[in-house]
């Protein structure tokens, strides 16, 4: 796959200064984030809208910025939700003092980072909000609605809040609006190839000659099943069928109506199915209104389509059609404000880093150097398994959990060796900066989880017993965050058979490299055993047994970064 790139590493941060750079009279770069605010945004006294998640899906997200829609868009790496730290910061600049409400479609990694960021704004004083978007119908069954993820019905529901904002609603009244908007709105997709991220040469998923993928994911997820491939009738039939079958309680016969292309379908093609998806709305009672057929919300080059309802009452009618002027998407007459480009003030400074300070000297300990050493040898086989994570990841997910980690722990190496001190501080600096970098639900969770161990480590010399109390501690923070426990395939269940052997093994012998190697084969044979397990948390498990039969990439990460540590360990011992 050939792309117009300089190096996938950079790929979002100057995309992020193109786009700026062509788009200025709509809005600026946000000063110290990897995000854009409306030109003249904050306004003060008027509620501000932020939404955000991964790059590779415009014009979401950030092409839907400005008067009428969007005020902000915090913006990740490809398929990977942005920090909690570029969230925070993002949500300081745009607090023009009647709040802030965050929206964005549900998926693990957003949920942590937004609610950290949220928690942490809370804090300050300010009112911060939460819309989760869960309009896929293909990702869990009627009556579980709350747990969809968000897909093409992000466009309804953002440009619903938007409106609300604009025409003067408190924080409340924006809330209130776009629940409604995300209740009523129901999508569904079909992929017909997957897409190839930036830098890879092979797409995150196939799709068999003469089938399509049916409920496919915008992070480039394959469908919760496959079948036939159909012409554009049958496609047509599919789509409308489902969506209509969950078509919400007193639905009424009005409807927004978006065909949505992922990327690669021609409008051509789009136009053709929409003649199709047209006249089964109209045989189905169904009045279309104000139709949009186009590329809303895409996954960078994937082949196919969704379609999305947002069914309408007078409200959200009048929201819906309201003004609105953004580069992606233009409704009536709005002017833009003056002085547009460059950037904008930031409210109030964000600190880099949240939670408890631990104290740091000039000179690195003979335990700050082991754990130092400890991330640089986990950077290296993070990097040499890099494709191999990737692989795993894209059998299930978005394949970019490789690249992730090789970013988060090049930043945990570089913050790790910015200054001196124990294990405690080294550690406790390479979390914060390994979640400010990887992004991402692993982001958030490995950082949490190194963050963490060094916390719970402190500034002293530990011993081998210290060292098991700090894991054990760690591996509950990290259950608390993530919502995981061992069986539900994640890193977990590399983690805590790692976890309760070292413990064991510290009883019986004081040396830490002794018992670090006899827990490690307990945390191989837990990725080893992923294998055979149905996801149940993240992107993953959407997929139920289509999950299974392959090992999962947040245990196999885990266990490659213990056996990192443990030979640093061994390194040290050495005279």
């Amino acid at each position: 796959m050939k792309r117009m790139l300089n190096d996938p590493a950079t790929f979002r941060e100057e995309m992020i200064e193109g786009f700026v750079a062509a788009y200025g009279r709509y809005l600026r770069r946000v000063p110290g984030a990897s995000g854009v605010m409306a030109a003249g945004s904050p306004v003060r006294g008027k509620v501000s809208v932020l939404i955000g998640g991964g790059s590779g899906h415009y014009p979401a997200f950030c092409g839907m910025v400005g008067p009428g829609f969007a005020d902000g868009a915090v913006i990740g790496d490809i398929f990977a939700s942005p920090s909690g730290e570029q969230v925070y910061r993002c949500t300081k600049a745009l607090d023009g003092g009647a709040g802030v409400l965050l929206s964005y479609g549900n998926y693990a990694g957003d949920v942590l980072n937004f609610d950290a960021a949220q928690e942490r704004c809370r804090a300050g004083g300010m009112d911060v909000r939460t819309v989760l978007v869960t309009d896929d119908v293909a990702s869990s069954p009627k009556g579980k609605e709350s747990e969809r993820r968000g897909v093409a019905g992000d466009f309804y529901v953002f440009k619903v809040a938007g409106a609300a904002a604009a025409r003067g609603d408190d924080l409340d009244g924006v809330e209130e609006a776009a629940r409604k908007a995300n209740a009523g709105t129901r999508s569904m997709g079909i992929a017909l190839a997957g897409c190839t991220l930036p830098g890879q040469s092979e797409p995150l998923f196939t799709v068999e000659e003469g089938r399509m993928e049916v409920g496919m994911g915008v992070h480039g997820e394959p469908g919760v099943r496959s079948s036939e491939f159909l012409p554009a009738s049958g496609i047509a039939e599919i789509l409308v069928e489902t969506v209509l079958a969950d078509a919400p309680e007193n639905a009424g016969s009005r409807a927004a109506v978006m065909l949505n292309g992922l990327g690669s379908t021609t409008y051509e093609e789009l136009f053709v199915l929409f003649r199709e998806v047209n006249r089964l709305l109209g045989e189905s009672g169904v009045e279309p209104h104000e139709p949009l057929v186009g590329e809303l919300v895409t996954s960078l080059d994937m082949a196919g389509c969704s379609l999305t309802l947002m069914w309408l009452d007078d409200e959200l009618q009048e929201l819906h059609d309201a003004p609105a002027a953004t580069p992606a998407f233009a409704r009536g007459g709005v002017d833009l404000p003056g002085g547009a480009g460059g950037e904008a003030p930031v409210s109030a400074a964000a600190p880099a880093v949240a939670g408890t300070p631990v104290a740091v000297t000039d000179e690195l300990t003979e335990s700050g150097v082991v754990a130092r050493d400890a991330l640089v040898r986990a950077s290296e086989a993070l990097e040499a398994a890099e494709e191999e994570l990737g692989r795993l990841d894209a059998a299930a997910g978005d394949g970019d959990h490789g690249a992730g980690m090789v970013r988060g722990m090049r930043a945990a190496v570089e913050a790790a060796s910015g200054a001196g001190g124990a294990a405690g501080p080294v550690l406790a600096r390479a979390g914060a900066a390994f979640s400010e970098s990887a992004g991402g639900a692993s982001g958030a969770l490995y950082g949490a989880w190194i963050s963490a161990l060094g916390q719970s480590l402190g500034d002293g010399e530990p011993e081998a017993e210290d060292v098991y109390r700090a894991f054990e501690s760690a591996l509950e923070t990290l259950q608390r965050i993530g919502g995981a426990e061992p069986g539900d395939k994640t890193m977990i269940d590399a983690l805590d058979p790692f976890v309760r052997v070292l413990g064991e093994a510290v009883k019986d012998n004081p040396s830490l490299p002794d018992a670090w190697q006899a827990a490690l084969p307990a945390a191989e044979k837990g990725v080893e055993d992923t294998a055979g397990m149905v996801s149940r948390r993240g992107r993953s498990s959407k997929l139920g047994e289509r999950s299974r039969g392959h090992k999962d990439p947040g245990a196999a990460s885990m266990y490659l970064v213990l056996r990192a540590a443990g030979e640093a360990l061994s390194e040290a011992r050495q005279p």
